[in-house]
């Protein structure tokens, strides 16, 4: 578990918001270009949407957000490296019990559903006509 502890960084400094803005229309850009490009060549187009966000990805990235996304990326990586992830051998007992226990509780369902249908239709409707 990671024990640093951290303080939210409630201010953003006007470096931050100028780049964010930027970002953003750099990415409406990109968007606005696909389309306007419409009877162009479809690689033109994907070039143009695909420059829009990689700009916009990267302005980002220099920002406050960004650092704190690319800390928060590293950190899950290095969560992520803690996992035990099971063995082929116990994914199949995993899901051979579980598809048993789902066959079982759907007969449970089905024998139940049948009982109430015949307590129902059978005794209650026809013991009353």
């Amino acid at each position: 578990m990671n024990a640093r502890v951290e303080t939210p960084n409630t201010h953003t400094g006007t470096m931050d918001v100028a780049w964010l803005v930027l970002a953003v229309l750099l990415l409406i850009g990109g968007i606005f270009g696909y389309y306007w490009f419409a009877d162009e060549s479809g690689l033109l187009r994907g070039g143009v949407l695909a420059a829009g966000i990689i700009g916009a990805l990267a302005l980002t990235f220099f920002t406050a957000t960004g650092r704190r996304a690319r800390t928060f990326m590293s950190e899950s990586q290095f969560e992520l490296r803690k996992i035990v992830w099971p063995t082929r051998q116990e994914t199949t007992q995993t899901t051979i019990v579980v598809l048993i226990v789902v066959f079982i509780i759907s007969l449970v369902l089905w024998l139940i559903d049948m009982l109430l249908g015949w307590v129902i239709l059978d005794v209650l409707l026809k013991s009353k006509g």
